[in-house]
């Protein structure tokens, strides 16, 4: 047996002595019996580990507890001082009494074997591991965490600028004013640092001729042993510097390409693991920076995604919130892969202004198409002059047809659409009255801060989320807002419960009432905790202030024909008051008396006539009736059935509100320029 076994079998004695060695085996080869008899077994094998082998075999000897498939890592003479693996199992040996003689011990040279399960285990863990995130920075991370230092001893790996932000790839070969960006540098140094070329973030192209400019050109791995006097190495000094101080023997240059297109190169360098690269370590390196490119091509996709998504919304929303004379608002809304939002103020008739919040959830450009079609339909439905629940009603049913839109379309479909959970915050604020009417589908409540610094988060009633299949009614709630006050609504229910905490800055927005409120928001933002997304972030941010008492004016009018009359007088008196431009005045007039007319016909008194001066000149008559006014286009022969063309021709808007009460019918006008 020990003459013709094909793996090492070996007797030692209780000192670990060789009493007899067969030397047919690979591990072996070259050695003879006599050579090695007497010798203790770590010397006899060349085995490296020489404390961990002595151990290994004496606790054998002392608890008889025998060991199987150990690797240790040798060093055969046959072998020219290359490394290799040993596959250890050993036995105790007793006789017939149970005295200990020794240890049996076969010996199989593994190496091929376990390079095969290591790079197996590089690859899987870079297949595992990289590619995690949507982000080509943090995936070439990853990448250098994983071959560093199972691969490589130092890893650089580099990124064409465009990529990274989101650009195509340029197609092979690369052009040498191509830039690539230095984006992850590791070493496996015990704390030491190793010298580098260029420190990460730089960004400079690559010079050749070279192995790293000839791995882009051509997208072929270069396998080169480093040595003094290379004729490249001129070509780029700081790189044959940084090779020269940090002791590098082998380098591995491996392009990371798709579909012909250039990504960027991965540079594997060895200066403590003695061996070269070789043929199997190339295509190991070949699969790794397949499956890297792959995963920083996704993350370069979404990058350009989320970008014109960031760009359509940043488009979609206000750029400034209309600050009108009773209220001064400010907003955030920051596109987050947890969602996307808007937020609106909207000037209503009777000086009274509509503030808005909504979300849409998930990222990308389909969020923010949905977002741009809700904040459509909010301003159209707005204009009506609809109670906030009536609208947030409306506005469901419209979420509802969008959803059944986008699910009608098969699953296969490239136009097929999940449908997105939405929600929306509608309040409308009257100066006159200091109330806010809030409704709300599946959004937080608002927080208020009152003027004495009070901090409120009103339990208005939660209705359910837009486009949901539950459908029941949003209910309103009246908040009364002081002058002074300030109301935020935010986005989630986490940033509510933020603005309501002690360290809020909304605390002392009332305080501090000279703060603009833009700034009151960016504070908000910049204290926000470090778990809690920031890109997430949607908020607007209102503070009330008193409407001038001299730009109202109010008339109670008898319900009789001098009631026109009665109107253009007090109309053209109280214009000249403020000094309201001629054209303006004029066009007033006549508004006023078709629409006291048409109140007179077919409304019920009392009527009220009230003229509001403020970004514009609204005109007002109110009465007892909900009878709707219809615009009619009369033909030539009609006698009547052109006085609401009229007020629509002079106005340049007009509409009808109702109360409880009944109606108020309105019409603003441009003021002219001073």
């Amino acid at each position: 047996m020990f003459a013709r076994s094909p793996i090492g079998l070996a007797v030692l004695d209780t000192d670990l002595r060789v009493l007899r060695i067969s030397t047919a085996s690979p591990a072996m080869r070259g050695l003879r019996e006599e050579d090695l008899v007497g010798h203790r077994f770590p010397d006899a094998h060349h085995v490296l580990e020489e404390k961990a082998a002595q151990d290994l075999l004496r606790g054998v000897l002392r608890d008889g507890v025998p060991v199987q498939g150990r690797v240790l890592r040798a060093r055969p003479a046959a072998y020219h001082g290359q490394e290799r693996l040993f596959e250890i199992s050993a036995f105790r040996l007793e006789d017939g009494e149970g005295t200990v003689l020794g240890v049996a011990m076969t010996v199989v040279d593994v190496t091929d074997r376990e390079k095969v399960r290591i790079r197996l285990g590089i690859l899987d863990a870079v297949r595992e591991h990289v590619g995690r995130t949507l982000d080509v920075v943090a995936t070439c991370q990853e990448l250098a965490e994983e071959v560093v230092p199972a691969f490589a001893d130092v890893v650089v790996v580099e990124v064409v600028d465009a990529v990274i932000r989101g650009d195509d790839p340029p197609l092979s070969p690369l052009p040498r004013d191509v830039r690539l960006r230095r984006v992850a540098f590791r070493d496996s140094g015990n704390g030491e640092a190793q010298p580098q070329a260029h420190p990460v973030g730089d960004v400079r192209a690559i010079p050749g001729p070279t192995p790293y400019s000839q791995a882009l050109a051509d997208l072929r791995p270069r396998a080169v042993t480093l040595r003094p006097g290379l004729p490249w190495l001129t070509a780029d000094p700081p790189r044959a510097r940084a090779i020269r101080e940090a002791g590098a023997h082998s380098l591995l240059a491996v392009p990371l390409d798709l579909r012909g297109s250039v990504i960027g190169l991965v540079c594997l360098y060895r200066n403590r693991t003695p061996t070269s690269y070789d043929e199997d370590d190339i295509e190991l390196a070949r699969d790794v920076a397949r499956h890297t490119a792959l995963c920083i091509d996704n993350a370069r996709r979404y990058t350009r995604d989320h970008t014109v998504a960031a760009t359509v919304l940043r488009h979609i929303l206000p750029l400034f919130p209309a600050s009108l004379t009773a209220l001064e608002s400010a907003g955030i809304a920051r596109p987050g892969e947890g969602g996307s939002g808007w937020f609106d103020t909207i000037g209503l008739s009777g000086a009274r202004t509509a503030l808005v919040a909504g979300t849409v959830a998930g990222g990308g450009i389909q969020a923010a198409a949905t977002v741009g079609q809700l904040r459509t339909v909010v301003h159209s439905f707005a204009a009506l002059d609809l109670d906030p629940e009536e609208l947030l009603a409306l506005l469901n049913d419209t979420a509802t047809l969008l959803a059944a839109e986008r699910t009608a379309v098969p699953p296969g479909s490239p136009l097929h659409r999940e449908p997105r959970a939405a929600s929306c915050a509608y309040g409308v604020y009257d100066p006159l009255t200091r109330m806010c009417t809030v409704a709300r589908a599946g959004h937080p409540a608002p927080v208020v801060v009152h003027p004495d610094g009070t901090v409120d988060r009103p339990d208005t009633p939660a209705g359910p989320g837009l486009g949901s299949t539950d459908r029941a009614p949003c209910a309103a709630d009246h908040i009364r807002l002081p002058h002074g006050s300030v109301i935020a609504f935010a986005g989630n229910a986490v940033l509510a419960t933020h603005l309501t905490c002690e360290a809020s800055p909304l605390r002392s927005a009332v305080a501090d009432g000279d703060q603009p409120v833009q700034e009151l928001c960016d504070d908000i933002l910049y204290g926000l905790p470090a778990d809690m997304e920031a890109d997430d972030a949607v908020l607007l941010v209102a503070r009330t202030r008193p409407f001038p008492c001299d730009r109202i004016a109010t008339r109670r009018l008898d319900d009789e024909p001098t009631a026109a009359a009665t109107a253009r007088g007090y109309t053209r008196g109280r214009l000249a008051e403020w000094r309201v431009g001629q054209e303006t005045a004029l066009n007033a007039e006549p508004i006023v008396s078709e629409l006291v007319t048409n109140a007179l016909r077919y409304g019920s008194p009392p009527l009220e006539l009230r003229l509001i001066l403020d970004r514009g000149l609204t005109c007002e008559v109110s009465d007892f009736s909900a009878t709707a006014p219809h615009l009619r286009h009369a033909r030539t022969t009609d006698e009547g059935g052109r006085g609401l063309f009229i007020v629509s021709q002079l106005a340049q808007a007009w509409g009808t509100r109702y109360s409880a009460d009944g109606k108020t019918v309105w019409t603003e006008q441009a003021l002219e320029p001073p």
